[in-house]
Order: structure tokens, then sequence, then C-alpha cells
């Protein structure tokens, strides 16, 4: 499956380029917050783009939206982070789009495969009802969060990359939660079937200007789509392939393919923009002070 640049706009700045000046150089920290949701709404049916205007509006929607969350955070029970501690993203995608998903071409994922919705299903169940920490979800068990990906999905925070570009490989460090991607750009082979990676296997090559990197050897739990519960992981058949293409000197247009035909009922695309980020990148330790998986644990026993 090729990855296929769908950009509206064609990149306008001068780039910066490697050694000898053989491909852009991607280096640097980048941030992928952004107002632009990751299904299309209802509201904006059929509609693939906003109109400047148009995307002004709903970025001063959005910026509302998470106003009032902050002031009511405080009475709304125990909920989970306060919102004030939140980085949603105050800017549509610089392409304008309406969602991130750019097919099918509704701006919704595909429905799931029957055995892959009982799986779903399932795990909701458990995450419910859980017997064993084992029944949580990878998040809640800082074992696999969506912002690492592939695809490389935006969050409510932290949603930073660092990229190193070194001579033979590409780096891709995800701030949440602390993980580390490697790219093989040597033009090796997949690892074999039997090796399984929580992040798959990503092999890397330029075509023109655009780094494409292909991802296979997924393990059972990981690749998801998922909210803060993790719990749509799917199976070994996993694929997903990624562009990252310089739009302007500040910005990568990022794009992902993925497909799954005993997870999903077809292929399905996404894109969004990246944003060149100060930084710095910090340490995300999950695990020192992760109370919420003990006590939910005691809680459950207790009930029994």
């Amino acid at each position: 499956m090729a990855a296929v640049c769908s950009c509206v706009w064609p990149i306008v700045a001068q780039v910066r380029t490697t050694i000898a000046g053989a491909h852009p150089d991607l280096t640097g920290i980048w941030n992928s917050a952004t107002a632009t949701p990751l299904e299309r709404p209802t509201e904006l049916q059929g509609k693939a783009f906003f109109t400047r205007d148009e995307a002004k509006e709903w970025e001063h929607r959005a910026a509302e939206r998470n106003t009032d969350q902050a002031v009511g955070a405080a009475s709304t029970g125990v909920g989970t982070y306060n919102v004030v501690f939140r980085e949603f993203g105050t800017k549509v995608v610089k392409t304008l789009r309406t969602s991130i998903i750019i097919d099918p071409p509704d701006g919704r994922i595909p429905a799931l495969m029957p055995a892959a919705a009982a799986e779903r299903r399932r795990r909701e169940e458990a995450i419910r009802n859980p017997a064993a920490a084992t029944d949580l979800g990878l998040q809640d068990r800082c074992l696999a969060f969506v912002t690492a990906g592939p695809p490389m999905l935006p969050y409510s925070y932290n949603s930073n990359y660092q990229i190193i570009q070194a001579d033979r490989d590409v780096i891709i460090q995800a701030e949440m939660a602390h993980d580390t991607r490697i790219v093989h750009m040597g033009g090796r082979p997949h690892l074999p079937q039997n090796v399984r990676l929580w992040l798959g296997d990503s092999i890397g090559h330029w075509e023109g200007n655009m780094l494409v990197v292909d991802t296979t050897n997924f393990n059972d739990a990981g690749g998801f789509y998922g909210d803060a519960g993790g719990m749509f992981g799917w199976d070994r058949n996993l694929h997903v392939v990624e562009s990252f293409n310089l739009f302007d000197a500040d910005t990568i247009l990022y794009q992902f393919d993925v497909d799954d035909p005993s997870a999903f009922a077809s292929p399905w695309k996404g894109e969004l923009t990246l944003a060149r980020s100060p930084g710095p990148i910090y340490e995300y330790a999950c695990h020192e002070g992760n109370y919420a998986l003990p006590n939910l644990l005691n809680a459950f026993r207790i009930r029994q």
C-alpha cells in the first residue's frame, strides 16, 4: 500500500536539507495538538474543507468549549485531570480539513468487522469490571498510548514529538509515554513474522522530498486507535504506512494509511499538520504516579 500525498497546497517555503542536500531535514520538536476532530462531526457532513472564515469560527467555538470546561471542572465530580492542564489545540490543521480522517470520504473510521466489534465489547466490559490489571486498557497500564502510534494521533496533552534524522535511521520520540520508535532506513526487510513489537517494525525510505514509513509486525495489542482506556487493540494483521513532508519551514504534513482487513470493513486514511515547537521534550514517567490502577482494583475487589 503506497502513501498518497493529498495536500491541497504546494510546499511554498524553502526547507532545510540534510548533509549534501539529499533530503529535507525533519529534525526538531513537533506538536500535533489541533482543534480539528479525528472524525468529521455530523454538522459538517459532506464538507471536507473549511473556508478560512469557517476555520476561524470553528477555532473560536473550540476555545469557548475549552474555557467552559475549565471553569466548570471543579464542580463536575472527580473525573480525570482538570482541563486546565489539558493541551487542546487552538488551531485547525493548515490544510483546513474538517477532520483528520480523509478517507473514507465521509471522514469517519470504517465500521468494525464482527470479530473486532466483539473484541471491543469484551474489552469495554473488562474495563468496567476488572478482575486483574490485565483487564484494564493499555494506557491505564502505561504500556502504549495513541500518541506514539503508529498512526500518531493527537491527544489532549503531551502531543509532542522529537525527530532525529541520523545518517542511517530516523528516530521519533513521543513525549507520551516516553516511547522511542526507530525507523530503519538501511533497506532491510521487515523482521520475521514471529517478532512482534508494541510499536511495530518501521522501515523507511525517501520518495523525493517525502519520508515514507512502512510499519508491520505489531503485537496482538499494539497499534490501536482508542481513548484513555486504550481498549481498541487489534490483531497482527495491522499495516500502517505514514508519510512526512515539509509543508513549510515550520510545519510537517503527516499522512497515514491504516489497513487491517480483520478489524475494519475497509482501509482508512488520515492527515494532519505538525507544528514546530520550541520544546523541550519532557520525560513522561507514567508509572511513578499511577495510583489509580491499584485503587481501581482494590475497589472492585471490595465490591465483590
